[in-house]
């Protein structure tokens, strides 16, 4: 993971003109009349005696969403080019900062190898454009034996007029911070199961939180069967690679709230005895997302400096089939004594998920906040970029809506009452699954709430959509791993922790 520096120039024409970036970037707005020239691209309309409309109107630019039209300066600047990202049409209150990060992603994209540039989207959104520009410029080259990905290193940020330069400092500083756990979280989600399996993730896991003063407690195979985590254990008894549960704690300075985040980490997905369909079963190496997400939000906040307490849990497992692998049938103890029937081994993320939330709940946090790749009914249901949120309705509600206002997208699903009777079993306290197709994305949370301490507001984000990405790269988002919903998550911790509740 290398990601773009930024550094903060003042707001002048000549800081533009004269850079020695090899791009500088514009923003475009498609108009009613055509394609307009965004807030603070004034510098570069000068530069070409304001005929910038008129240039990129011949070239065909819109101004819409996603687009990229690049424009040679012929010495009137001193860059050679001018990239200009399409920001689409303004909304009633204007630019979003969802517009300002997809526009940067796209130009930072289509930079070509270019190593500087010079960003002005800075100027209508200072954190939206960092975080754009740097998710954009990700690529993820571990595995090439010739990397050809983006060589982006450095970029200037342009500042807004309005405030004062401290507050940009900090707004850069915690935008970089935040860019850098979405790529951590892409890292790991992109990392083949060959590298990366349970005691592999466990390690990576304590790297990072020890180095930003986490504690750090794994459990491996022994310990889970000490402590009776039978949903773990039942989930990575096929693998030769055996399972963990890694738990990391951050303090900070008087802390206002505590909260318990818990991912799942499935680190492939088989499907176990009730294996998948071959085709497209490699992207299953994505099975992990949540916790990823949850390990890269718990490095943030100590990064960051919430005054929180955050707990965080990584239950991890191999879901394979083999002469040791758990069977359809079969009844776990789950960590606290209640008991599960086994109807498909492939809803085998709520299982591990359901000993994390009952330890996790031990913490006695304020608030737990679960995320998961959990369904394939999710994408069915809400397509591939927007996340299903369920739990208890008011804390549900305030995670969807942060969700949304990040830009990661998530709208709040209920948990109805009439499917949990589809979930009784013949022989134990509840069944992993229905006998019918119908609802599954709630029937995976309503399972869930079997294991949720009585009165704690959580809430549980089912990422299965848009934690990776199989499709073409758009703004910000190549293809792979998207570090969702890292933002969501550290989001909703600042609004806890600015509120303190």
């Amino acid at each position: 993971m290398t990601l773009p520096q930024f550094t903060l120039i003042d707001n002048r024409d000549d800081a533009v003109t004269a850079s020695r970036a090899e791009a500088v970037i514009i923003g475009t707005v498609q108009g009613e009349d055509g394609v307009e020239v965004a807030d603070g691209a004034q510098a570069v309309d000068a530069a070409f005696d304001g005929t910038l409309t008129e240039v990129l109107s011949a070239l065909g630019a819109k101004g819409k969403a996603d687009e990229v039209v690049k424009i040679p300066t012929f010495g009137r600047l001193t860059a050679p080019v001018v990239v200009a990202a399409g920001l689409g049409k303004r909304a009633e209150g204007g630019v979003t900062a969802e517009q300002v990060r997809r526009a940067s992603g796209a130009a930072a994209r289509a930079l070509n190898g270019a190593s500087h540039a010079l960003t002005t989207l800075s100027a209508i959104d200072l954190q939206a454009s960092v975080e754009g520009t740097a998710l954009g410029a990700y690529t993820f080259t571990e595995y090439k034996s010739e990397p050809n990905g983006h060589s982006l290193t450095e970029v200037e940020v342009l500042r807004p007029v309005s405030g004062e330069h401290d507050e940009h400092r900090n707004t850069l500083t915690a935008a970089s911070a935040i860019a850098s756990a979405v790529a951590l979280a892409r890292d790991l989600v992109n990392t083949p199961p060959n590298e990366l399996f349970p005691a592999s993730f466990a390690d990576r896991a304590r790297e990072q939180a020890e180095a930003e003063g986490l504690s750090v407690e794994v459990l491996d195979e022994k310990d889970l069967e000490r402590g009776r985590y039978g949903g773990i254990l039942g989930v990575g008894g096929g693998s030769a690679r055996k399972p963990r549960l890694v738990r990391l704690r951050y303090r900070g300075e008087r802390p206002v709230a505590k909260v318990a985040l818990v991912g799942k980490g499935i680190t492939f997905d088989t499907g176990g005895i009730s294996i998948k369909p071959a085709a497209n079963m490699e992207n299953m190496t994505s099975d992990m997302a949540g916790a990823a997400a949850v390990l890269a939000t718990a490095v943030l906040a100590a990064k960051l400096r919430y005054p929180l307490e955050v707990t965080a849990y990584l239950p991890l497992a191999e879901n394979m089939p083999s002469a040791t692998a758990y069977r359809p049938g079969d009844v776990l103890e789950m960590y606290g004594g209640k008991t599960v029937e086994v109807i498909n081994t492939d809803a085998e993320g709520r299982l591990v998920l359901a000993d994390a939330i009952v330890r996790a709940a031990e913490d006695d946090p304020d608030y737990l906040i679960e995320t998961s790749t959990l369904t394939g009914a999710q994408p069915i249901a809400l397509g591939n970029r927007t996340a299903g949120v369920m739990g208890s309705d008011e804390f549900r509600d305030r995670v969807a809506d942060v969700a949304r206002r990040t830009g990661e997208g998530g709208w709040a699903m209920p948990l109805p009452e009439e499917l949990r009777a589809d979930l009784d079993s013949r022989v134990a306290d509840i069944a992993n699954v229905t006998g019918n197709r119908w609802g599954g994305m709630l029937v995976a949370g309503v399972f869930l709430r079997e294991f949720v301490a009585e009165n704690l507001p959580w809430a549980h984000i089912d990422v299965a959509g848009p934690a990776y990405n199989t499709t073409s790269a758009w703004g910000y988002t190549g293809k792979g791993g998207t570090g969702v919903p890292v933002r969501t998550l550290a989001a909703v911790l600042a609004e806890i922790a600015g509120s303190g509740d």
